[in-house]
């Protein structure tokens, strides 16, 4: 019986060592993912952002911050990041951070588009606004006008929103979507043969979309009655 015991005692003693190995190994992983290369700055983390690396600049902006809290470069392309990641709230407070300090408009663009999905319409697009008028050749400058016109969708304001829509395809003609929204909103405003041909387009794109494709059936039909 007493051997028994001792087989059950080492082998509990046993389970215990492993697992505080397991937590060992698993701490010092995580520990080895947050360090940041030597002389890496606030520019390697822009650049990062900027090629689609978001959840590496997740993970090492914190730390570049840390190291020094005037990196602007380090703050645009962490607000940045974290919006590609759908990390809005956490985006909306490291834009404003880091607004308070630099005033920078790529910062205020990065919080219009958090606020923007977090619902907070008015101000999403003050903030958009602040960013089209100082860079309106940005980066961020086409899905910039491309949000706005979905703000002005969402307050009702479609002759707006047409115009938003347009300047953002004038950016990126290519995306089929951003026509079929364009010709949604001309079709809300009675705009019929623009309409139609802001779905040709989309569907000339991309032929399986199917809201263009149904818009412009709907156009087709208008346009004949």
């Amino acid at each position: 019986m007493m051997h028994r015991s001792s087989e059950v005692a080492r082998i509990v003693v046993l389970g215990a060592l492993l697992w505080i190995a397991a937590f060992w190994v698993s701490t010092q992983t995580a520990f080895a993912a947050v360090n940041v290369p030597s002389g890496m700055t606030g520019s390697d983390i822009l650049r990062m952002s900027q090629e689609g690396r978001h959840s590496e600049v997740a993970l090492i902006a914190p730390e570049i911050l840390k190291k020094n809290p005037q990196d602007l470069d380090a703050y645009i392309g962490y607000a940045w990041s974290l919006n590609a990641l759908e990390e809005y709230q956490k985006a909306k407070e490291i834009a404003q951070a880091g607004y308070a300090k630099f005033k920078d408009p790529r910062l205020a663009q990065a919080l219009g588009e958090a606020l923007y999905y977090l619902g907070e319409n008015e101000a999403a697009l003050a903030n958009f606004q602040e960013y089209l008028a100082k860079l309106p050749e940005g980066s961020k400058a086409a899905v910039t006008f491309y949000l706005c016109g979905e703000l002005f969708v969402r307050m009702g304001k479609f002759n707006h929103a047409d115009i938003a829509f347009s300047t953002a395809l004038q950016y990126a003609p290519n995306n089929a979507r951003w026509w079929a929204r364009l010709g949604w909103v001309r079709e809300k405003i009675a705009r019929y043969l623009p309409a139609l041909k802001a779905y040709e387009q989309a569907v000339n794109l991309n032929p399986n979309l199917q809201d263009a494709l149904s818009g412009k059936t709907r156009m087709l039909a208008k346009i004949q009655d």
